[in-house]
């Protein structure tokens, strides 16, 4: 696949439909591996941290959650298909599962909300399994890796504890839990239950979902000038490339 660099972070381009096709390639083959999708504020935890870079450039599928992405890849010159949100591909993923009847295991959120997620989810796309679920506060990791193994494993594990936690999380236990395929998802969990809403798609469309965010929660204002520095950081990183040619 080809991919682009990001600071450091190196995306699939590829398009939604292309990243769930490939997806299921791998949930069949029986092929271990976990999906990863960085927006700005991920990226930049990539920057300070060596090793959670690792583990993101190590995943199967490094997806653009963030119109920010798109921007700095244009900036510097890269090629992206365009922006693959985290929670679209989950979606999507989880109807193509429920055409094969594969498992899905929910981890992460608050208590009772994976529950919820997973019964909107299967009324949605009926044939997919809902092979179990467990909340995000659990202090040793190890109950979390028994939970799934004791429902008999999944083919899908979306691990929703936020970053760095569900990369890191997935990267130390993929080898002992009894799935395929893993992907880290942030807060999907909460909008498939129902607890919190997707900007209308207009916004999505015009790549103004952060600013809905923005609308319905001023509290995030803080995170979203992370954005604005992020993009400053990248056209430093484009001038001094262009120094260094």
């Amino acid at each position: 696949m080809k991919t682009a660099s990001i600071l450091g972070v190196h995306f699939h381009a590829v398009t939604l439909q292309q990243a769930v096709e490939l997806a299921m390639s791998r949930i069949r083959a029986r092929q271990k591996g976990y999906v990863v999708t960085p927006n700005p504020e991920i990226v930049d935890l990539c920057r300070k941290d060596s090793d959670f870079m690792g583990v993101v450039n190590h995943a199967a599928l490094v997806l653009p959650d963030g119109i920010g992405i798109i921007y700095a890849a244009k900036i510097l010159g890269e090629e992206l298909c365009g922006k693959v949100a985290g929670i679209d591909f989950a979606e999507n993923l989880a109807a193509a599962m429920a055409k094969e009847g594969m498992r899905l295991y929910l981890l992460g959120a608050k208590p009772g909300v994976a529950e919820k997620a997973g019964r909107n989810l299967c009324a949605k796309y009926p044939g997919l399994v809902l092979a179990g679920t467990h909340d995000g506060y659990f202090s040793d990791e190890q109950e979390a890796v028994e939970a799934i193994n004791a429902c008999g494993g999944a083919d899908v594990v979306f691990v929703c504890l936020g970053a760095p936690k569900q990369e890191k999380f997935i990267s130390a236990h993929i080898e002992e839990i009894h799935a395929t395929l893993y992907c880290g998802l942030g807060g999907s969990l909460d909008v498939f239950a129902g607890e919190v809403k997707r900007a209308p798609d207009i916004f999505i469309r015009l790549g103004l979902e952060w600013f809905y965010r923005l609308l319905k929660q001023p509290s995030r204002i803080g995170r979203m000038m992370k954005l604005p520095k992020f993009l400053l950081i990248v056209f430093r990183e484009r001038l001094l490339g262009r120094k260094g040619k």
